[in-house]
């Protein structure tokens, strides 16, 4: 882990793939954020950027790797900063990066997870298909 705890971060240039406020509903009885609930939502992002490389559907293959640094609290501002990192002939890979804004009061940002996604592009069947400029 290559940052501190504590260690606030500047979120990324740009806007995020999503950005949403986990609710009590999806937290322990502590108030910490179910990972569950953090990976459906890193999913979603990373297909955001999926679809729109692929201009259609797209299905997720694999989460090559998935490293939480910092929890999730309720009431924290939750930003996935999503980018395609590689594409092959029908698939997509995308880094997704996650940051929690939290204490209003004294503001801070914090790393919480990142993430490797692997989707396909699939057409209106739910086959596989060949990625647009990939012919």
């Amino acid at each position: 882990m290559s940052e501190q705890i504590n260690e606030p971060v500047v979120l990324p240039y740009g806007s995020p793939a999503l950005r949403v406020m986990p609710m009590p509903a999806d937290a322990n009885q502590y108030g910490d954020i179910f990972g569950g609930w953090i990976m459906s939502q890193v999913d979603i992002a990373g297909a955001t950027v999926a679809m729109r490389r692929a201009r259609g559907r797209v299905a997720t293959v694999s989460v090559n790797s998935f490293v939480f640094k910092q929890p999730v609290s309720v009431g924290d501002i939750v930003s996935f900063f999503a980018e395609v990192i590689e594409t092959g002939k029908t698939s997509i890979k995308v880094n997704v990066v996650v940051f929690a804004e939290r204490n209003p009061v004294q503001p801070m940002t914090v790393k919480v997870t990142e993430a490797t996604l692997t989707y396909v592009a699939i057409n209106q069947q739910g086959g596989k298909r060949v990625l647009a400029g990939s012919e």
